[in-house]
């Protein structure tokens, strides 16, 4: 049977084996999907970040502000 999903094969340090593990166990949910959540988490703060550091650029004295009426138009 196929899946739409990419599996991957990945190798964890004992440590952070066993994080998963009891992060899996506390939610009562496969370590594979605990896995998947956290990495979706990464992912969104990495983004994040790089708004934040987008917005930082902008944000300084000379900054030209849109209506929000015009900004949707």
């Amino acid at each position: 049977m196929s899946t739409i999903k990419k599996r991957l094969n990945i190798s964890l340090s004992p440590a952070l084996e066993e994080a998963v593990a009891r992060l899996a166990v506390r939610d009562n949910t496969p370590q594979a999907t605990k896995i998947t959540e956290l990495l979706q988490e990464a992912i969104e703060l990495e983004e994040d970040q790089v708004w934040d550091s987008i917005a930082s650029l902008r944000d300084t004295r000379s900054a030209k502000f849109v209506p929000h009426k015009n900004a949707w138009k």
